[in-house]
């Protein structure tokens, strides 16, 4: 807690006052993409009646369909790759990841309560082929398995999983099932046919509420999820502030028993911290830096947080490369339906280029959730039946809230909201100009 005043007036309490301001902002955005992990893993893994089930710690819940504006799960989801969910409690033993031959395109990326991604299974990463793939919690010093393709080392003894695998489109349902179905998850022990070690004790799980983002019973919850959080070298500092204020990792943090001062110390820094992370993730509209590995993020906990606000769970570049209008090129922000219909045009030999293939998704905002239209088209790319190429081989997208007369520009129409919206544009196996900056997407642009 800040050290207290000796002196009339509090003069001397400013200082540690001060220093609880600076460790609650750092520490909220440092700890926003565990609490917004832990939104997603509470009705999922947790509460056996929130219809978002998967049915607990180690199953996978598979969405072989596309999504529709229905679906609320996920914030900016996308109907290129249908989702399989699940999250693995690795403080007993580890587990293994079993995937099955496919010529289909999938990625399995398992990230810590913190987003941090631990590593990836699938087409780019492992290949096709089929394989056993060993996840082990922090701590874990047994043996590997001989015949399992690799080994997984989580930060965090909590990790999920948001799969991805290939759709074709409505026609590729069953097949793409198939192969999410022969998706296995196996503790250590079962995998062996071996005895399993002692069961971990069930947590007393915290209750999600929407209003503990913004109140100091994020630090409560925070304090609960870093006992499932052993403390990294590089966070050290940090970490220990965040003892000395009694978020150490116990569970026994209590906002009702903070002194008034402290109260509001730790108000104000949230404060600071959510506006930090608004004025970040104002101008970011492509995704290279935000989503990756715990070594490629280093110490910047900012921009993982602006890439847990933009689009939680998204893909690191090298997998599949996101960018988006946050404005037309008129400056207008957001683009608004309602107001202009646009054109995205795409010059000859200007097309994403990807080793697997692309996509752009409508959102409506700030819902950030598909829109619902005549034709239940959600997106728009190079696997889209009907598109038509512009005389010269480009390609025009036309985007509005309604649908063109003209049956070329109908072909291509990307129907919109009557009202704000911003469209993304996922390219999955980019090609490294797109990493490095020599393809950029082109300008989102108000039809005269």
């Amino acid at each position: 807690m800040a050290e207290k005043a000796d002196r009339p007036g509090g003069g001397a309490r400013q200082p540690a006052e001060r220093a609880v301001r600076e460790t609650a902002a750092e520490a909220w955005i440092w700890g926003y993409p565990l609490l917004e992990n832990y939104r997603t893993m509470y009705p999922q893994a947790i509460d056996a009646d929130d219809p978002r089930s998967v049915g607990g710690f180690g199953r996978f819940r598979h969405y072989s369909r596309p999504f529709t504006p229905a679906d609320t799960d996920v914030v900016t989801p996308n109907n290129d790759t249908p989702y399989s969910w699940a999250w693995l409690d690795l403080r007993a033993e580890p587990w293994v990841v079993s995937v099955p031959a496919t010529d289909r395109y999938y990625v399995l990326p398992l990230h810590d309560l913190d987003t941090s991604y631990v590593g990836f299974i699938g087409a780019r990463t492992t290949g096709n082929e089929a394989g056993d793939h060993l996840v082990a919690g922090p701590g874990w010093t047994g043996e590997v398995p001989p015949g399992t393709a690799g080994v997984l080392r989580a930060d965090t003894r909590l990790v999920g999983i948001l799969g991805r695998t290939y759709l074709a489109g409505p026609q590729d349902v069953d097949a793409l099932r198939a192969v999410q179905e022969r998706y296995r998850l196996r503790p250590l022990s079962e995998y062996l046919d071996s005895a399993a070690p002692h069961p971990a004790p069930e947590p007393v799980w915290p209750v999600w509420r929407e209003e503990t983002l913004g109140s100091v019973e994020f630090f409560a919850v925070l304090d609960f999820l870093l006992g499932f959080f052993p403390v990294l070298p590089a966070e050290a500092d940090l970490r220990g502030r965040l003892g000395a204020l009694g978020v150490d990792g116990r569970g026994e943090f209590e906002p009702a028993a903070l002194e008034p001062e402290n109260r509001e110390a730790l108000e104000a820094g949230i404060a600071d911290a959510r506006a930090r992370l608004a004025e970040a993730g104002e101008n970011a509209v492509e995704s290279t830096h935000l989503f990756g590995t715990r070594e490629e993020h280093g110490g910047d906990c900012l921009t993982r947080a602006v890439g847990v606000e933009k689009g939680l769970y998204g893909l690191p570049a090298a997998e599949a490369w996101y960018a988006g209008w946050a404005e037309d090129s008129e400056g207008n922000r957001p683009p608004d339906g309602a107001r202009r219909d646009y054109v995205i045009r795409f010059p000859p030999g200007a097309l994403p280029p990807a080793r697997f293939f692309w996509s752009a998704t409508m959102y409506r905002l700030p819902e950030r959730l598909l829109v619902d239209n005549e034709l239940d088209r959600y997106s728009i790319g190079d696997r889209t039946p009907g598109i038509v190429r512009d005389a010269d081989g480009g390609l025009t997208l036309h985007v509005s809230a309604t649908r063109p007369e003209d049956p070329a520009e109908a072909a291509n129409w990307l129907p919109a909201p009557a009202g704000p919206f911003t469209v993304t544009i996922r390219v999955y196996g980019p090609d490294p100009s797109v990493l490095d900056g020599g393809w950029t997407i082109p300008a989102l642009t108000p039809r005269s």
